[in-house]
């Protein structure tokens, strides 16, 4: 059982997610935004985040970029459904998220995106 993070501002997505992976028989913590995502992740150990992009405060490429340079061995699978001319998933890439899922999210996709990274070294 992995203990996995899920940073995003939307408490459906929240809710979601947890209910999906408590499912597939991991232990799961919730933040509302980074701040709040970065302390749970300080207390204890966690196996795996799930970062929303955009969010309010300290968003999450700001947070993955704190995350993945505090702990070098911090995984980070980067979620956001923005559009636009700057491609937030790429962005999230180079600073060390080590997948990428577009929104709406494709929870196949996404769970297989979790296994695989659990399982990564």
């Amino acid at each position: 059982m992995a203990t996995i993070l899920v940073i995003d501002d939307e408490q459906f997505i929240r809710g979601l997610l947890r209910e999906v992976l408590e499912k597939a028989g991991h232990r799961v913590l919730e933040a509302t935004d980074g701040p709040h995502g970065l302390i749970p992740y300080q207390q204890q150990p966690v196996d795996l985040a799930l970062m929303d992009l955009l969010m309010p405060d300290t968003d999450g490429l700001e947070a993955t970029l704190h995350l993945t340079r505090a702990y070098m061995d911090a995984k980070v699978i980067a979620m956001t459904g923005a559009q636009g001319d700057r491609n937030f998933l790429d962005v999230a890439k180079l600073f060390e998220a080590r997948r990428t899922v577009a929104k709406p999210l494709d929870i196949n996709q996404l769970v297989q995106a979790v296994q695989k990274e659990l399982a990564a070294p």
